[in-house]
């Protein structure tokens, strides 16, 4: 069996320490602004999941952000390759499958602590996370329809599972932006802290919850993610008609006029 220290030294963009002897934190290290995730980053994020399950010494797992931020999603510079690059996108789109399944999957319970900005695919991995915990004044957008693509990754596997169904259709259709406080009240997120007690508390329950009886919790987990083990052929409609309309004008048009800094022109001359 892979040696645990062994197992992670792979990985350049997550840091890894134990705030507890079977804690492992993992901290997103971006060398992108605002902590976006870069295509090395994303595929780790990708991949860590299988690694913290196979990991004998790890009883729970802490995802949280690099200084103030947690993470603005995906490298749109990076993105707008993969409208025009088929072989790039289905390994976008795989990357993707595998982030979410991956942690609805892990037996082991996973905290999510997140400060500053959680958008897209930094959203999702603090939303699937089993207890997520956030300051009251981060910054969350889901992002996609700001880029004229559709809400795929993780947003209709459980938005309306946790926030109901006219919650999910307004954040996920406007990508407004909310606070972490905000997402509280509609039940997006298990707690809102203020910014300084986020990391804290993410130990504290962490460490709770790896002092309990280990099978019990992995039971428990398993059978309450059978509800979005349940939504995976929505999930997975969601994800395909992202990535087709990525590779679309709209997707190009959206993520062109974002990263110019315009606004993008479709509207109502859009054929639908």
């Amino acid at each position: 069996m892979k040696e645990a220290s062994d197992r992670y030294a792979r990985y350049t963009r997550l840091k890894f320490d134990r705030p507890h002897p079977r804690v492992l934190r993992i901290t997103l290290a971006s060398p992108l602004k605002m902590g976006a995730m870069d295509a090395q980053m994303h595929r780790e994020a990708s991949e860590i999941w299988a690694d913290v399950d196979a990991d004998d010494s790890v009883s729970v797992a802490i995802i949280t952000g690099e200084g103030k931020t947690f993470s603005a999603g995906g490298d749109l510079n990076h993105e707008r390759k993969v409208c025009d690059d088929y072989t790039l996108r289905m390994q976008a789109m795989t990357e993707a499958r595998n982030l979410v399944m991956g942690m609805i999957n892990c037996r082991k319970p996973i905290v999510g602590a997140a400060r500053g900005w959680a958008v897209g695919a930094g959203l999702a991995l603090l939303i699937l996370a089993d207890v997520s915990i956030a300051s009251k004044d981060a910054k969350f957008s889901d992002g996609h329809l700001k880029i004229g693509i559709a809400s795929g990754d993780h947003a209709t596997i459980v938005w309306p599972l946790l926030c109901g169904m006219a919650k999910a259709k307004y954040y996920l259709m406007t990508a407004d932006t909310f606070t972490g406080e905000e997402a509280e009240r509609m039940n997006l997120i298990s707690m809102a802290l203020a910014d300084e007690e986020v990391e804290a508390k993410a130990v504290e329950v962490a460490s709770r919850l790896a002092e309990s009886a280990p099978a019990a919790l992995r039971w428990t987990k398993q059978t309450l993610n059978h509800w979005l083990r349940q939504a995976a052929p929505i999930f997975d409609a969601s994800l395909a008609l992202e990535f087709i309309g990525m590779a679309g004008p709209e997707g190009k048009e959206g993520i062109d006029a974002f990263l110019q800094k315009r606004s993008p022109s479709f509207g109502q001359d859009t054929p639908v």
